[in-house]
C-alpha cells in the first residue's frame, strides 16, 4: 500500500508486527525432553519492522502499522526505531497489549527447527484498525487498494496466515511464498487441495520449475500479477503472465533519498532494464514468464532475516523506480547481507557490496523453458 504524503508524493506502508525474538541455537543436535547446550539471542525482529528498517537502509521512504505493549519489549523495540530515525506515527502502544514475542528453536545450520509465536497485541490492533479480522484484508485492498490503483504486496509470514490470500488474491500485485507457503496457498485457493507439499530431493531446476508451475499458474489465473517464489539456496523463481516490458510498477510518486538515488544508478549501469523484452524471450513464452535467480554464495550466521530483508530489498529497488527483474536481484542481495549476520536486518548495506552482487545474480538469471501450465 502506498500513504499519499502533504507534499503529493507518495510513501509505501507496511502493515503487521514489531516482534522481540527470541533465538536460541543448539550447539548440538536438540534431544526431546531435555534441554541442548547452545546461545540465546534477544533479537530485534517481526515481519513489519524487519522489511522497513531493511528499505530504510537501502534509502526508501516507508510507514509503518504495529502494535506495541508497555513492557520491556516493546521499549526496547521502540526506542531503537527512534534511534534509527525510523517512522513511529504508525504504533499504537497500550498498557492493554502484549509486545509480540516470538521464540525460535535454530538448528546447528541456521535454519527455524521450531517456534512459538505469540502475536495477539498486533492481531487485535488490525482487527479494530480494519474490522473483524477474517474480514481485514479485503476490507483494506478493496476499498483503498484496488480503487486507487496502489501496488499491494502480499508477504504469506506463515502457512497458517498464507490461506488468508482467498479474500484478497484479484488485489495483490506481488505475493512472496516459499515453496510449502505457495503449495497452502494453491489449496486455498482449490477447493479439492489437489497441491501436495514437494519432496525434491535433489533435483534439476527445470524439473523443480515443472513441479511447482500449477501451483503458480493458479495464483496468476487467480489474479496475482506477479509472483516471488522462494526456494531457499537455490534462489528465486520469478513468475508472471504480463510481458517483460511492463514490469515495472508505477510508484513514480514515492520518494527517493540519496542512497536509494545512488542505488539507481548504480544497478542501472550493471544491470539494463531491457535484458528480457526481446523477442525472442517472448517467442518462448508469450503468455507465462518464468525467471530463475540463483542464491549468492553466503558465509551463514542465521537464516531468520533473509525472507524479510528480500521483501524489503525489493520494495526499497521499486521505489527507486528500478524494474521488477533489477529488484529481485537486489533483493538477494540484501538477502544474502542478512544471513551473514547475528541481527534479522545488518547494521548497514555497503552499496558498492550489493552492487557488485546485483551483477552476479542479474548475468546468471536464467529465462525457464514454458511447457505445458498443468
Amino acid at each position: 500500500m502506498e500513504k499519499q504524503r502533504k507534499d503529493g508524493e507518495a510513501e509505501p506502508v507496511v502493515i503487521w508486527g514489531m516482534v522481540l525474538d527470541i533465538q536460541a541455537t543448539s550447539s548440538i543436535p536438540p534431544h526431546p525432553r531435555t534441554t541442548s547446550p547452545g546461545k540465546i539471542h534477544y533479537v530485534r525482529g517481526g515481519v513489519a519492522r524487519n522489511i522497513t528498517e531493511c528499505m530504510s537502509k537501502l534509502g526508501a521512504e516507508r510507514f509503518m502499522i504495529t502494535a506495541l505493549g508497555f513492557d520491556i519489549a516493546g521499549n526496547l523495540l521502540l526506542e531503537h526505531l527512534k534511534s534509527e530515525k525510523l517512522p513511529t506515527e504508525g504504533i499504537r502502544k497500550h498498557q492493554d497489549n502484549r509486545t509480540p514475542t516470538v521464540c525460535h528453536i535454530l538448528d546447528v545450520t541456521g535454519e527455524v527447527a521450531a517456534g512459538v509465536a505469540s502475536v495477539e497485541a498486533v492481531l487485535l490492533f488490525i482487527s479494530l484498525l480494519f474490522g473483524l479480522f477474517s474480514n481485514i484484508f479485503s476490507l483494506v485492498f478493496s476499498t483503498v487498494a484496488a480503487e486507487s490503483n496502489i501496488p499491494v504486496w502480499f508477504e504469506p509470514v506463515s502457512l497458517a496466515k498464507s490461506i488468508r490470500i482467498a479474500a484478497v488474491v484479484k488485489y495483490i500485485t506481488f505475493a512472496s511464498p516459499n515453496e510449502d507457503k505457495l503449495i497452502a496457498m494453491a489449496n486455498t485457493l482449490f477447493s479439492d487441495n489437489m497441491f501436495r507439499p514437494l519432496e525434491r530431493n535433489k533435483c534439476s531446476m527445470d524439473t523443480l520449475f515443472q513441479m511447482l508451475k500449477p501451483a503458480i499458474w493458479l495464483l496468476l489465473e487467480k489474479g496475482v500479477q506477479i509472483l516471488v517464489v522462494t526456494i531457499g539456496s537455490d534462489g528465486v523463481l520469478l513468475c508472471s503472465k504480463r510481458e517483460p516490458s511492463s514490469w515495472r510498477i508505477g510508484l513514480e510518486k514515492t520518494k527517493q533519498l540519496g542512497s536509494s538515488g545512488q542505488l539507481f544508478e548504480t544497478v542501472t549501469l550493471s544491470c539494463p532494464s531491457n535484458r528480457y523484452s526481446d523477442a525472442k524471450v517472448l517467442e518462448r513464452s508469450p503468455n507465462f514468464l518464468a525467471v530463475h535467480f540463483p542464491a549468492l554464495p553466503a558465509s551463514v550466521v542465521r537464516l531468520t532475516g533473509a525472507g524479510d530483508c528480500l521483501v524489503g530489498g525489493m520494495l526499497a529497488s521499486l521505489c527507486a523506480c528500478l524494474d521488477v527483474m533489477q529488484s529481485v536481484a537486489i533483493a538477494i542481495a540484501a538477502a544474502k547481507a542478512s544471513v551473514e549476520v547475528d541481527n534479522n536486518v545488518p547494521s548497514q548495506f555497503s552499496l558498492a557490496t550489493i552492487a557488485g552482487d546485483v551483477g552476479s545474480v542479474y548475468s546468471a538469471a536464467k529465462v525457464l523453458p514454458n511447457q505445458s501450465k498443468l
